[in-house]
């Protein structure tokens, strides 16, 4: 009787086994397989970005190195001038910041109406909010470094609003048209070409305006003139 029950207890255990493992192969083979569907021009363009942020983050660790010397320097020498490696520091962060003007070689894009303005009164209006949102994401793509829409400066925290069906950038209203913008960049030509070609013109003109882009020696951007402020965020506290 006890050996019964022992080959009970065993061809149960023996046979939760092999149910436990075609459960498994069951649940592996009902998954789907998913497969990238990408093309080599989506793969190409994708490697390509990682290699840029590479760089990025490249630069940015040579630029942190160089900042880490200048300070062990300014400590070392006896009466070394840190206060004057500080300043230069912050100033360089203004600067990154928007909070300084800026001139040197760039594009510099005129908004105008496509239409007969004494028939459409195109020029009594703006552009959307949505197509400038556009317009300066592919500038950004196209290797702007720095960017003003009329007398407003981009910075990080700049956005367009409409309000009241006119566009506002830095809570300030857009000029009428014609409008500028004005974008420095370290390789105009590239920026040029890229632009005259690009979908912004395409959906200006569903709106109505057009883009004329032109070269510029020189350009100078205005400095961003408001208080910046910060939201949403929270000093990250130390353990």
């Amino acid at each position: 009787m006890g050996d019964q029950l022992k080959e009970k207890w065993v061809f149960a255990f023996i046979t939760l086994v092999i149910g436990f493992m075609i459960a498994i192969q069951f649940q592996t083979t009902k998954e789907p397989v998913i497969r990238d569907t990408r093309d080599i021009r989506e793969l190409r363009a994708e490697v390509l970005s990682e290699q840029e942020k590479r760089q990025e983050l490249t630069q940015e660790m040579e630029q942190i190195q160089s900042l880490i010397e200048q300070y062990e320097q300014s400590v070392d020498n006896l009466g070394g001038e840190v206060t004057t490696v500080i300043e230069n520091q912050i100033e360089e962060m203004r600067a990154e910041a928007g909070l300084t003007e800026q001139e040197g070689s760039g594009v510099v894009i005129t908004i105008t109406s496509l239409y007969n303005d004494q028939y459409f009164g195109q020029d009594r209006f703006i552009p959307s909010p949505d197509v400038f949102r556009f317009l300066i994401n592919e500038l950004n793509i196209y290797g702007a470094d720095e960017i003003a829409v009329g007398n407003e400066r981009i910075i990080t925290t700049s956005a367009f609003r409409d309000v009241n069906q006119m566009t506002y950038l830095n809570n300030r209203r857009l000029p009428p048209l014609p409008i500028e913008v004005k974008v420095l960049s370290n390789d105009p030509e590239r920026l040029h070409n890229h632009m005259l070609v690009s979908a912004s013109v395409d959906f200006f003109e569903i709106e109505g305006y057009e883009l004329s882009i032109e070269m510029v020696e020189e350009i100078q951007i205005p400095a961003f003139d408001q208080t910046p402020r910060v939201r949403f965020m929270e000093e990250v506290k130390e353990e």
